[in-house]
């Protein structure tokens, strides 16, 4: 039987969504298959509206090896395994003359447990060890939740948490569910033949497609102990999210209320002893932390450090003597003791690391009004990692809409572990840079100067990849603005912006409603929401006063309504059509000059020759402004204004960077031209209800 063309693939599943074939896609499926074929590594940026999921889908299906696609998101994982994995697997049968299986496989704690559902979940000693359904009041949030949790037991095929509608608060979920080290295992427990999470990996190892998250695929990589099923192809999607993700995973975090937790867990498990040796190191860290200021700890102070060799030591002690004893009278013995070892071997692991003080970590404390101090450790780099473990033995694929930053993709190249790009004869594609970390990219003069610390000694090692941008079906230039409010006075660290609140309430006015707020703080986002709710007649949401998803709907449904907030809306909202026809962003997006990991990366690459703000601060600022300036241009009849309300996009060095980085609209300073676009856009949209 002759072998299907790609083309021929393609159309099917195209046409099986209900899509259109476009260029772009095309190009994508190519470049994807030939990655595949050669064992090579793609960055591929594609736009919004160019089916890059079918893009990657079809190369990897019709390639017959096993494949893990990494997302950072729920909506897309539902997207592929409810939509595009049916319709494509049905509409390839006939030209494949198989049909592959495919599967969702996420961390432990995103299942039910059986035996916590059934047992009840250890408690800490002052609460004693009690069956949560019978001890939460029926009428109570808690207890309604967890008598639903019973029901849909009986009734989940997956006890996935997230098929479990309305959803439960992390309290409630937290009373049915364990991670990975509170497991007992299968073979020791006594639900372990039903259990929903062993079905999960046992369907990803049978399946042809297994679909996870980031931050599995994370750990699959940090951890060594293989969490996924050996695979031939991984295509990570939402590809620009990786390096923060990875990042989070591979962070350590102490409180005094967690370490505390798990003294109570532990000590009644072993002998007086190491029980008090155990209390005593951490009523020592307790001490330290009640004093701990906010930011970074470029040493580890010698107090800090003996409370934690301290606290090291007698967790060690008290890990031994929980594999060496046993206690019939402890009820659900094995459960509870399971869970003291996890607890305590967390504080011994994130101690020794602190304590270890090695340079490719970032220390620093943090105070929370609510829950008090916290000491974090973080990787300064995570290329080194991801150069080692995600490139190793398969082929890569890494998409998303937003990759090429400043004009080319060695920035995000270089935060993923890999040299800049290279032509056949070896030597930097044009237009490369070398770029020096975890947030890599360069001035727009060309050169950010130096290269990575991880990575300088590796570059004749690194895996070969390319980068490929098959661009977009939308006319940016047509369907979208670019204003920069160039008269403005420069945004500082603090203090009102007045002018920059009226500029933003007449473009509001103008648009009629229909815009989108993205703020660089949430501070900015609640006094430009309470400043515009007093000038204007039109609803104003803010982040944070309903559920994000409610927020969302609400401003999708109503063309005059506005929506405020902050980070998540910068990357998170979805909505085509004249209900969101401008985008504001009130200020580049710059991290805080305090923050301790951002500074320390950037402190980093200035210490190598490298220009530490263009490779940190820009590149981070460039990667949000492009996923913010995405949020614009949904569909191909989109159309509208972004609007960024910081003069240093105009006149700033790096200003060209920035710009470079975002959709090719059109672009002006003009104030009055901005309105009257504007003001024409509002009609248009009238004229269309």
């Amino acid at each position: 039987m002759t072998k299907p063309s790609l083309s021929d693939l393609l159309h099917a599943a195209v046409t099986a969504v209900g899509g259109t074939e476009r260029p772009g896609q095309v190009t994508m499926a190519e470049a994807v298959a030939e990655a595949i074929d050669d064992g090579s590594h793609l960055l591929v940026q594609a736009g919004t509206g160019t089916g890059k999921s079918l893009g990657y889908l079809v190369p990897a299906l019709a390639h017959g090896e096993r494949v893990v696609v990494a997302t950072a998101t729920l909506a897309l994982q539902r997207q592929l395994v409810e939509r595009d994995l049916p319709r494509t697997v049905e509409s390839l049968h006939p030209l494949l003359r198989r049909r592959p299986q495919f599967a969702m496989l996420k961390g432990r704690s995103n299942y039910l447990c059986l035996h916590r559902l059934h047992e009840g979940a250890p408690q800490d000693e002052e609460e004693g060890l009690f069956d949560v359904f019978e001890s939460a009041a029926p009428t109570s949030k808690l207890g309604q939740d967890l008598l639903r949790m019973r029901d849909w037991a009986d009734e989940t095929e997956t006890g996935d948490r997230d098929a479990l509608t309305p959803g439960v608060s992390d309290r409630a979920w937290s009373q049915v569910s364990v991670t990975s080290r509170e497991c007992l295992g299968a073979s020791k427990c006594a639900y372990g033949a039903e259990c929903f999470a062993e079905a999960a990996r046992e369907r990803a190892k049978l399946a042809d497609v297994v679909v996870t998250n980031h931050a599995l695929l994370a750990i699959d990589a940090i951890e060594g102990a293989p969490v996924l099923p050996s695979h031939e192809v991984l295509v990570v999607d939402e590809a620009h999210e990786l390096v923060s993700r990875v990042t989070g995973a591979a962070t350590g975090e102490l409180t005094p209320g967690g370490v505390n937790r798990a003294v109570r867990r532990a000590a009644k498990l072993v002998n007086e002893k190491a029980g008090d040796a155990l209390q005593t190191a951490a009523e020592s860290f307790e001490r330290i932390m009640e004093l701990a200021l906010p930011g970074r700890l470029e040493e580890v102070p010698e107090d800090l450090a003996y409370a934690l060799m301290s606290l090291r030591d007698a967790s060690r002690t008290v890990i031994t003597a929980l594999g060496n004893t046993r206690d019939k009278s402890v009820q659900d013995e094995d459960a509870v003791r399971k869970q003291a070892l996890a607890s305590i071997e967390n504080v011994h692991a994130v101690a020794e690391r602190v304590a270890a003080a090695s340079e490719y970590d970032v220390v620093w404390y943090e105070r929370h009004d609510r829950f008090g101090a916290s000491l974090r450790v973080a990787p300064l780099s995570v290329s080194g990692l991801l150069r080692e473990k995600l490139f190793a033995d398969r082929s890569v694929v890494l998409t998303s809409a937003t990759l090429k930053l400043g004009g080319d993709f060695n920035g995000v190249g270089a935060s993923l572990g890999l040299p800049p790009e290279t032509v056949t004869n070896g030597l930097p594609a044009p237009g490369s840079r070398t770029v020096p970390s975890d947030d890599a990219s360069s001035e727009d003069t060309g050169n950010a100067g130096g290269t990575s610390t991880a990575d300088a000694d590796d570059t004749k090692t690194s895996p070969p990849w390319k980068g490929l941008d098959v661009g977009s079906p939308f006319d940016y230039r047509k369907q979208g603005i670019l204003y920069v409010a160039r008269h403005l006075a420069q945004p500082g660290r603090e203090g009102s912006r007045t002018d920059m609140l009226d500029e933003l309430a007449e473009l509001v006015e103008a648009a009629g409603g229909r815009t989108l707020g993205l703020f660089s703080s949430m501070r900015g986002a609640q006094a430009a929401a309470e400043a515009l709710r007093a000038r204007l007649d039109m609803p104003i949401l803010l982040q944070g006063e309903e559920t994000l998803g409610e927020l969302i709907r609400t401003f999708s449904d109503d063309a005059r309504t506005c929506l405020f907030g902050t980070l998540s809306l910068w990357q998170g909202v979805d909505v085509p059509g004249v209900n969101c026809q401008l985008v504001v962003m009130d200020r580049i997006p710059f991290p805080r000059p305090d923050d301790p990991l951002m500074s320390a990366r950037q402190k980093a690459v200035e210490d190598a020759g490298g220009n530490g703000f263009m490779a940190v601060a820009a590149t981070h600022a460039a990667l949000l402004m492009a996923q913010g300036a995405g949020r614009l241009v949904r569909a191909s009849g989109d159309r509208g204004v972004v609007a960024v309300l910081d003069p240093r996009l105009a006149t700033a060095r790096y200003g060209g960077f920035l710009k470079a980085s975002m959709p090719d609209f059109w672009y002006t300073t003009d104030r009055n031209q901005v309105r009257r676009s504007l003001a024409a856009i509002d009609a248009a949209a009238l004229a269309e209800r």
